[in-house]
């Protein structure tokens, strides 16, 4: 007779009702936190969005004060004369049509986060479908389809992160490492809630950001005052 083996349940002493302050639900994600690496945290919100009206998605591109403790790989799709800007900048990946042409044969892309100057999206058109189910695909509205290529790879390494709302009209963010200090993670965690305001829309009515929440990796969520 095989034997049933009973995992122990993670308990959390903390009241799963309330809202705390963002660096008390920084205090506790800490707490809480029982990875042996550097456990990313994550802010969740909930918002008031249509996901279903064009005119309500929401999309943005924020420069956190302290970076997201990640190395980010960045490819950038550029004109000749453009490619030692962006190398000198940090780009891991530097090509124009070259470039397309391996991706699209290999179908590999091997970074997080593309950058293209504008006159590179038509021949992009070629990968775009490669690159949009992967969430890769460049675009103004998180500028990173830009004539200054080499200044937003520069904001990419240095922390600067992309978020927009999921189906269900949540947004999920990494906002830095635990390791971070409650202090910095709490101006990131502020940094990300300005930007989400910013670009509220304007069809939007009622409460648009409905609920807030952070948590550290594979622990549990924290409800966050806003």
């Amino acid at each position: 007779m095989k034997k049933k083996i009973t995992k122990a349940k993670t308990t959390y002493d903390f009241d799963k009702t309330k809202a705390y302050a963002i660096n008390e639900a920084i205090e506790l994600a800490k707490k809480f936190s029982k990875t042996k690496f550097d456990s990313s945290l994550e802010i969740h919100l909930r918002l008031g969005i249509d996901t279903k009206k064009g005119d309500q998605q929401v999309r943005a591109a924020v420069s956190l004060p302290h970076g997201t403790g990640k190395t980010v790989k960045v490819a950038a799709f550029v004109t000749p004369d453009k490619e030692k800007e962006v190398k000198a900048a940090g780009a891991d990946l530097v090509g124009g049509d070259e470039l397309i042409a391996e991706i699209k044969k290999t179908e590999k892309t091997d970074f997080q986060v593309a950058v293209a100057e504008p006159v590179m999206m038509k021949s992009l058109a070629q990968i775009a479908k490669i690159l949009g189910t992967r969430g890769l695909m460049p675009s103004p509205k998180n500028d990173t389809v830009t004539p200054d290529p080499a200044k937003a790879v520069a904001e990419l390494k240095r922390g600067k992160v992309s978020f927009r709302n999921d189906d269900t009209g949540n947004v999920h963010v990494a906002i830095g490492k635990l390791s971070f200090g409650t202090d910095k993670l709490t101006e990131n965690f502020n940094a990300i809630i300005e930007a989400i305001r910013k670009v509220k829309p304007s069809s939007s009515k009622g409460l648009y950001i409905k609920n807030a929440s952070v948590s550290s990796t594979m622990g549990p969520g924290i409800k966050v005052a806003i």
